[in-house]
């Protein structure tokens, strides 16, 4: 039987957060084994208008549990007649990470919205769950990422200079870790009016 190679993303993803917003950004690089198998990928997923989350891991693992939160958020809203808060997505997601520990997950959270302040939540494979005041960082690239956001990050930073930061945290890993790359940066942020993602030419705009 032929070896079997699963498709990771050797990542950096951030998420942090400004006076009124939570800025995601991510790589675009997914690898297999050493291979720079794609260099498009997305890793910011859009559950609901006010929630969104980065993946790190296995890409596999990571859209199965897209379909599943997105569901449970439809459902959510359905039964209580209002929106999935972001702390109760960061809940749920912790809690099917934990029941699975034994047969785990490969991959790792940023979870990031809006409800009536901006929410930062980080959830690692065995459903660990930390509540983010500032900034989390998952991937391959965390170090390198981590060292731009401690010597950068300033309480009540705008949502412009979010966005910048996020840039450059995500931008320093790709210039170092081989795992992180692709061809832009993708970033989306989340506001009271709701979630955008940024165009190529405005994260370009934003490198400046």
């Amino acid at each position: 039987m032929g070896e079997s190679k699963e498709l990771k993303t050797g990542t950096t993803t951030v998420g942090l957060v400004t006076k009124e917003s939570v800025v995601l950004a991510a790589d675009m690089r997914a690898s297999m084994g050493h291979l720079a198998y794609d260099e498009e990928v997305k890793k910011i997923y859009r559950i609901t208008n006010n929630v969104a989350v980065t993946i790190a891991g296995s890409v596999g693992d990571a859209l199965m549990l897209m379909r599943y939160l997105r569901s449970h958020a439809r459902l959510f809203e359905i039964e209580r007649e209002t929106k999935m808060t972001p702390k109760a997505m960061a809940i749920y997601v912790s809690n099917i990470l934990n029941s699975n520990r034994f047969y785990p997950f490969f991959v790792q959270f940023i979870i990031g919205g809006v409800n009536q302040k901006p929410e930062l939540y980080d959830v690692d494979p065995s459903g660990g769950l930390l509540d983010r005041k500032r900034f989390a960082v998952t991937g391959s690239g965390t170090e390198l990422a981590m060292s731009t956001l401690d010597g950068n990050y300033k309480e009540g930073m705008t949502t412009d200079e979010g966005i910048q930061l996020a840039i450059k945290a995500v931008k320093s890993s790709k210039k170092r870790d081989i795992y992180s790359g692709g061809i832009s940066v993708r970033v989306t942020v989340i506001d009271k009016n709701g979630m955008k993602e940024l165009t190529e030419n405005e994260v370009q705009n934003y490198s400046k």
